[in-house]
C-alpha cells in the first residue's frame, strides 16, 4: 500500500529481493503507473516538476482528469487562493463537478453563511470520455496557429533550442490531425479547445495537473506524453510558477517507489544495493498487480503477503482476484484495520494488525519516527504519540525485519539492529540512495527535506539528454449504440477503497452508493427515467445489478459509478500500453432496466 512508510518499504524491498524475486505489486500500479513511464520517457524523471509554492506563482492551471473535492480536498484551497490572485483554471472532466466550479471554505464563516463560494473554473471542458489525446491535441494546435499568426511570440524558442528534441514531428503529427476527428472524438467544438488555448497562451507560468482520470484508459501514457508535449511547447517546466504534477492520493504511494518498491528496478539500484548489502540481487522483471491477479487465478502464487491496503477490493475483477486469492496456500495482511480482503483469503489466511502511524513506536532506543515522500517530491518525518491499541502490536519495520530474520537463515543483515533504531535504516537507504544524503539531520528539519528532481533543474535524464516531444495517435473510439463508456469515481465521503459514509454532498448524493450517474437522453432512450433501478452490463458477460440512474450533467454516451462497487465490470486484462494499468475510466457497459423492476 502507498501509505507504507519509506522505512517498512525499504526493509520489504530488501527481504524480497534477498528471497530472490522482484514480486513487488503495489498500488502504483493501478493509479499512476502510467504518470511515471510518460514522464520517464519525455524528461526522464517519473516524478512532478512543481512545489506547492508553485500553485502561489502560477498565471494558469490545468486541472485534467482530477476531482479535487472529492480527491484531494486541500487542493481546492490552493485553487481557491490562485483564483482569488486572478490566475485562470482550465478544469477538463467528463463531469460537471460542483467542487471545480465554485468552493466554499469551510473555516471561512462568512462565505459559509452567506453561501458564496469562489469561482474556480475559467473555462470548463467536458469532453468525452477516452478523448483527453484528442482534447491535448486541439489545444496544441490552436498554440502552433497563434505562432504562425504571431511568430516568435507564442513558443517558447530559446527553451525550445536548448532544452528539446522533436519539435518538428510534433507539427507534423498537429499537423495532420483535422479538426473534424477532434470535434468527433471529443465531442467538443473547435471554439470550446480554443478557450482553453487562449488561457494557455496569455500564461506566462502554466500548471499542469493531472488524476487518474488520465492514467486509467488504453491510451494513458499518450495522455501523459500529451500533457507533457503542451507544458514543452512554451517552456512550462523548470521555472516558478510552472510544471507537470500528476496529483497522488496515498501518503507515501511516490516514497514507496523511491525507496524501492518496483518490479522493475533499475540496474544501478541493484548495484547500490547489492553492494551495500552483499548479495546479489535478482535481475528478471517481478509481477505487477495485474499479472499477478492472473497468476493467481492460474494457481503460480503460492503465497501473497499485503502491507495494507485493501487488494481485493481494488483490483479490478474483483470476482476474477477473489477466485485467484482462494487458489493461494497462504495469505497474510499486515493491516491497521479490517477490510474485505481480509474475508477473501488463501486456504490459509492469517492477518498480523500491526502499530497505525498515530501510535507510539518505542524500540530499543526509544521513541522512533518514520518518513513519507508526498507527489512534490518533499520528504518529511511522522512520529506518532497515542497509545497504541494494544501492547502486543508490532510496528510495520519491525514486522518485516521478523520476518526476513526468520525466513533467510543466512542473511547477512542485522535486522533486529536496524528495527533498535529506524536512523540505522535511514543511513543505508542513504547509502544505497545518495539523493538522500543526510537523511537523518534532514528530516528533523520543521519542514523536512526536497529530493532533487533533474528535469525541474531543466536536466533531463532521457536517451537524448533532452526534453522529448513525442507525437502520440489521436484514438478512434467507436462503440455499439447501445454502449455506454462508464468511468468509475470516488464519493466525497470515501478515500480510496475506505468507505465513511454514504453520502456525497457535491454531487446531491444521500445514504447510497449504488448509483451510475448518466446523461438524461440516454436515460430516454433506453426508457429510463432519473432514479430508475438498472443493471449494468460489462465486457465479458460482468455485471453490477441494482443500481440507481441518477440523471447528471455528463456527456451523451458517458457514465460513471463510484468503485469499488463498480471494480467488478473492470476486465483485469483490459490495461494501458507500457504501464499495465487496469482501464477503469473506460469500460463499455449496457445499462438496462433492473430485473424485476
Amino acid at each position: 500500500s502507498g501509505r507504507t512508510s519509506n522505512e517498512a518499504a525499504f526493509l520489504l524491498q530488501l527481504f524480497v529481493r534477498m528471497f530472490g524475486t522482484n514480486n513487488l505489486p503495489d498500488c502504483s500500479n493501478l493509479c499512476h503507473e502510467s504518470s511515471g513511464v510518460g514522464l520517464k520517457q519525455t524528461i526522464g524523471v517519473g516524478k512532478g516538476s512543481v512545489q506547492l509554492d508553485d500553485f502561489e506563482k502560477a498565471e494558469a492551471i490545468f486541472v485534467i482528469g482530477q476531482n479535487p473535492g472529492t480527491n484531494h480536498p486541500r487542493m481546492l484551497t490552493a485553487l481557491q487562493s490562485a483564483r482569488r490572485r486572478g490566475a485562470e483554471i482550465v478544469s477538463i472532466n467528463p463531469l460537471r463537478e460542483p467542487g471545480l466550479e465554485a468552493f466554499i471554505h469551510p473555516q471561512e464563516p462568512i462565505s459559509t453563511l452567506l453561501g458564496r463560494g469562489t469561482p474556480i473554473s475559467t473555462v470548463y471542458l467536458q469532453p468525452k470520455v477516452g478523448s483527453d489525446v484528442a482534447v491535448l491535441k486541439g489545444i496544441m494546435k490552436h498554440v502552433l496557429d497563434a505562432e504562425r499568426r504571431n511568430t516568435g511570440s507564442v513558443l517558447h524558442h530559446g527553451f525550445i533550442r536548448a532544452h528539446t528534441v522533436g519539435l518538428e514531428a510534433l507539427v507534423v503529427d498537429l499537423d495532420g490531425t483535422s479538426w473534424d476527428a477532434i470535434e468527433e472524438q471529443s465531442g467538443l467544438s473547435e471554439e470550446q479547445i480554443r478557450q482553453a488555448s487562449d488561457v494557455y497562451i496569455r500564461s506566462s507560468a502554466t500548471i499542469i495537473c493531472w488524476a487518474m482520470g488520465l492514467t486509467q484508459h488504453a491510451n494513458a501514457v499518450d495522455n501523459v506524453i500529451a500533457c507533457s508535449n503542451l507544458a514543452l511547447l512554451r517552456g512550462n517546466i523548470g521555472r516558478a510558477g510552472a510544471g507537470l504534477c500528476p496529483v497522488r492520493g496515498h501518503s507515501n504511494v511516490q516514497g514507496d517507489r523511491t525507496v524501492g518498491i518496483t518490479t522493475r528496478p533499475a540496474p544501478e539500484f541493484l548495484d547500490a544495493l547489492g553492494q551495500e548489502f552483499g548479495f546479489a540481487p535478482p535481475r528478471d522483471p517481478g509481477l505487477d498487480v495485474v499479472e499477478t491477479i492472473r497468476a493467481m487465478h492460474a494457481g503460480e502464487v503460492r503465497v501473497f503477503v499485503s502491507m495494507g491496503g485493501n487488494f481485493h477490493s481494488a483490483s479490478p475483477d474483483t470476482r476474477m482476484v477473489a477466485q485467484g486469492l482462494a487458489r493461494t496456500e497462504l495469505t497474510i495482511g499486515i493491516t491497521t484495520k479490517l477490510n474485505r480482503s481480509h474475508l477473501v483469503g488463501g486456504r490459509e489466511a492469517m492477518i498480523w494488525p500491526c502499530l497505525g502511524r498515530t501510535e507510539a513506536d518505542v524500540q530499543a532506543s526509544g521513541p522512533q519516527q518514520v518518513t513519507v515522500e508526498d507527489s512534490m517530491s518533499c520528504v518529511h518525518a511522522s512520529r506518532g504519540r497515542n497509545r497504541p491499541a494494544s501492547p502486543q502490536l508490532r510496528s510495520e519495520p519491525a514486522i518485516v525485519a521478523g520476518l526476513a530474520s526468520a525466513t533467510l537463515s543466512d542473511s547477512p543483515v542485522d535486522w533486529e539492529a536496524l528495527i533498535a533504531d529506524y536512523d540505522r535504516i535511514r543511513e543505508r537507504i542513504e547509502r544505497v540512495l545518495p539523493a538522500f544524503a543526510g537523511y537523518n539531520d534532514k528530516i528533523r528539519e520543521p519542514n523536512g527535506f526536497v529530493l532533487r528532481n533533474s528535469a525541474a533543474q531543466r536536466e533531463w535524464t532521457t536517451d537524448s539528454g533532452r526534453a522529448e516531444f513525442v507525437p502520440v495517435p489521436t484514438p478512434n473510439i467507436q462503440l455499439p449504440a447501445d454502449q455506454l463508456r462508464l468511468f468509475t469515481i470516488r464519493s466525497h465521503d470515501q478515500y480510496n477503497t475506505t468507505i465513511y459514509g454514504l453520502d456525497d454532498r457535491y454531487r446531491g448524493i444521500k445514504g447510497e452508493r449504488r448509483v451510475i450517474f448518466m446523461n438524461p437522453d440516454d436515460l430516454a432512450a433506453r426508457s429510463l427515467a432519473d432514479g430508475s433501478m438498472v443493471d449494468i452490463c460489462g465486457p465479458g458477460g460482468r455485471s453490477a445489478p441494482a443500481f440507481r440512474a441518477v440523471a447528471y450533467d455528463v456527456p451523451r454516451g458517458c457514465a460513471a459509478a463510484y468503485f469499488p462497487e463498480t471494480n467488478v465490470l473492470v476486465p483485469f486484462d483490459s490495461v494501458a500500453r507500457g504501464s499495465n494499468t487496469p482501464t477503469s475510466k473506460m469500460v463499455p457497459v449496457t445499462v438496462t432496466a433492473a430485473r424485476g423492476a
